[in-house]
């Protein structure tokens, strides 16, 4: 019986003896059909340049779009109304928030002796607080130890 794992000369043999194979070339396939309505190329516009709104403007369209949403109306269908994009819209809002918050920090400020009363009026209400919460806390306090008898 032949040993199994000496397949050297046999192996040699068998490939002398196979016939080589050359490679196949890929299949071809048919180019594209046309599309059945082919359009004429235009050639294309020029990008529009974005309208630019006044401060005036963008104000008057929230304030459209802020009354047609009170009466009803949807967000979506009163920013289409007002013609402006939902983006803008949002950030339109979102600028006339934060220049709201600057007016608002940009009011007169207080003066220094203003400022001296409303502190000594807040430490008088503090100190009246803390008088009332430890009354509070006394009474809660004496009323624990007479329910476990410990007075």
């Amino acid at each position: 019986m032949a040993d199994e794992s000496n397949t050297g000369p046999v192996a040699a043999a068998v490939e002398a003896g196979a016939e080589v194979k050359a490679p196949t070339a890929k299949k071809l396939r048919s180019p594209r059909p046309q599309k059945a309505a082919a359009e004429p190329a235009r050639p294309k516009a020029p990008a529009a340049k974005p309208r630019r709104y006044s401060e005036q403007e963008r104000n008057d369209k929230l304030k459209l779009i802020e009354t047609q949403v009170s009466e009803g109306n949807t967000l979506k269908n009163a920013i289409q109304s007002a013609g402006i994009p939902e983006q803008t819209y949002y950030h339109w809002k979102g600028a006339a928030k934060i220049s709201a918050q600057k007016d608002d920090k940009a009011t007169e400020p207080l003066s220094a002796g203003d400022e001296l009363a409303d502190l000594v009026e807040l430490e008088a209400e503090n100190q009246k607080l803390r008088k009332r919460l430890a009354e509070k806390l006394r009474g809660e306090n004496a009323e624990l130890r007479k329910r476990l008898g410990l007075d």
